[in-house]
């Protein structure tokens, strides 16, 4: 599975930190499909340095950002 290629780098070991913390506490679902991570995540705090905004749910969509054959131009 293409899944285990990241599993033993330093970013794999990251996001299984992060996973097993946000598990604990916020995190209400999270999948990867199609090279596409998304997180559902309760009572959201986000933190700028005089800003604070508390929502009740935030989605989070990351994908690769390697280029992945796309007809897209830079």
């Amino acid at each position: 599975m293409a899944y285990q290629l990241y599993r033993n780098t330093a970013l794999g070991n990251s996001l299984q930190v992060i996973l097993d913390e946000l598990t604990q506490s916020f995190l209400n679902m999270y999948r990867f499909c199609d090279n596409l991570w998304t997180f559902v995540l309760n009572d959201v705090e986000f933190r700028e340095v005089t800003e604070l905004i508390k929502v009740d749910e935030a989605k989070i969509v990351d994908c690769d950002g390697k280029n992945t054959g796309s007809n897209t131009t830079e």
